[in-house]
């Protein structure tokens, strides 16, 4: 039976303007014109890229595969809409720094016709390991923003015997109001889809958390899942980042997540609502993951909305749709203001990891002025991670990047809580992600220094082998040109003798 250790302590955290109220009381925008022209990338997820299956000039429906996964940690992409294959080339990403990756260019038709899947009259009637591989090639991948290919952990619970799932209704970030919405308009198919994971995985519980701050969701989920005394329906407190993986799993169960483990190892795991949701349209019709619900906000908005979207469409056309003044846009944002990337122009496509568009006014930013450390330790209590941001930052700013790892750079989600209380707006945050693409860095120099070393022993392991090998040759052609002139020389004195 679940137990909740629901007085568990909430460790570090902020309480932050959420700016929810701009919409999240209006029904998600399901009336999106459909684009033109869809920009895919083959890398929507964590893991390798997809691999191109279709060419170019080729005709595609909504929904047929268009690249297929490599490896095990991996997802297909399908086409968002019906058309014709124009190009397989790179293409900026949605990105800060708008590098170019491997897209596919779809120029649709119009019709916006399905690509028929088959599809089972009960999916509880399939096996736990059908259930993954269909989840699997409906190329559905974790919602809430990491993107971790939803079959594989549906996989992995399997085999760490999960006994408790984590739906992850917090949708803690400001601005974002996207699983709220879907929460109340579409808590039944949500629920279905909760069930259908609980098979896939072969476990007994699920909880769906959900903050306190969004009652009507809460409602609508509570009522959804009354029939399935499987599933409970919790609230918990609002307060960033409550959504956090191991926030969330140490409020409600109590069970704490030892560093460097994964919490399929002490038997929980974690999958946002709009995953559920999209589990449920995969296995019940047969539809892969081709379009999300997203939310448009920020002052320079004049229609901010939830708005349904294919993915793969241009930003731009996004905030043509939902009036953005493009003159009052002080920063564009991809996600949430806390940990969202913020993006140089919207030229760019929305793709599965997209929750939210932000077009955010000067007055919505925070200064730019930074000041001295007070030394007020705001951010070593706001923490939820337990570390030390400023002397991490210290140690960052001294090029000793050993030493931040050894007070937990690694272990730093990237939340902002530090940066967002700090009162001298020192930010922490982005000395953080730049140590740490700076440690990856460095190991891929180290890793490819090894690989560049063994790859020259083995050079001349080789040319050594090669040589000896010569030199034996050389040995042996010299010792039988000997025995043919001893033969030769006897032969000669037996031709004498006679």
């Amino acid at each position: 039976m679940l137990s909740f250790f629901t007085k568990s302590r909430i460790r570090g955290g902020v309480h932050a303007e959420s700016y929810k109220e701009l919409t999240a009381s209006d029904e998600i925008v399901t009336n999106f014109p459909l684009p033109k022209t869809l920009y895919i990338p083959l890398q929507q997820h964590v893991g390798k890229p997809a691999e191109p299956l279709i060419r170019v000039g080729d005709k595609v429906l909504k929904g047929q595969l268009l690249a297929y996964s490599q490896g095990m940690i991996s997802a297909p992409v399908h086409a968002p809409s019906s058309g014709i294959i124009l190009d397989v080339n790179d293409y900026p990403a949605p990105h800060p720094s708008a590098l170019p990756i491997r897209m596919m260019v779809l120029e649709t038709d119009g019709l916006d016709e399905w690509f028929t899947s088959p599809v089972v009259d009960d999916p509880f009637q399939l096996s736990p390991e059908d259930i993954s591989l269909r989840v699997g090639a409906a190329g559905i991948v974790g919602l809430g923003g990491a993107t971790f290919p939803t079959a594989v952990k549906l996989n992995m619970g399997r085999e760490n015997k999960i006994d408790t799932l984590i739906i992850n209704g917090a949708e803690c970030e400001p601005y974002l109001s996207c699983d709220d919405r879907l929460m109340q308009e579409r808590a039944e198919q949500i629920i279905d889809g909760v069930r259908l994971m609980l098979h896939g995985m072969e476990s007994d519980h699920a909880v769906v958390a959900i903050e306190d701050n969004k009652p009507q969701a809460f409602y609508a989920m509570q009522k959804a899942a009354r029939p399935y005394s499987v599933i409970k329906v919790i609230q918990i407190p609002t307060r960033y980042p409550m959504g956090w993986d191991r926030q969330l799993i140490r409020y409600v169960t109590g069970r704490e997540v030892p560093v460097g483990c994964r919490s399929s190892e002490i038997g929980v795991t974690i999958h946002n609502v709009g995953t559920a949701h999209a589990v449920h349209k995969a296995l019940r019709y047969g539809q892969a993951l081709v379009n999300r619900v997203l939310t448009v906000s920020g002052g320079a908005v004049g229609r901010p909305m939830n708005v349904e979207v294919p993915l793969g469409t241009l930003i731009s056309e996004v905030f043509a749709f939902c009036e953005v003044k493009s003159e009052q846009t002080a920063r564009i944002i991809m996600g949430g203001p806390m940990m969202g990337e913020s993006l140089p122009h919207t030229c760019l496509p929305t793709v599965k990891a997209t929750s939210g568009l932000l077009a955010l006014t000067e007055s919505e930013l925070k200064s730019n002025d930074v000041h001295p450390c007070i030394r007020c330790a705001a951010c070593v209590t706001v923490c939820p991670a337990g570390l030390r941001p400023l002397d991490m930052a210290n140690n960052i700013r001294m090029n000793q990047l050993d030493a931040a790892v050894d007070l937990g750079l690694k272990d730093c989600i990237s939340c902002g809580c530090c940066s967002y209380i700090c009162p001298s707006n020192i930010p922490l945050v982005q000395y953080f992600k730049y140590a740490s693409g700076e440690v990856v860095a460095r190991q891929q120099a180290q890793h490819k220094s090894e690989q560049t070393k063994r790859l020259m022993d083995d050079r001349n392991a080789r040319l050594e082998r090669i040589a000896k090998q010569q030199e034996e040759e050389e040995k042996a052609r010299i010792a039988a040109k000997v025995e043919r002139e001893r033969l030769k020389a006897e032969q000669a004195a037996q031709e004498v003798s006679v």
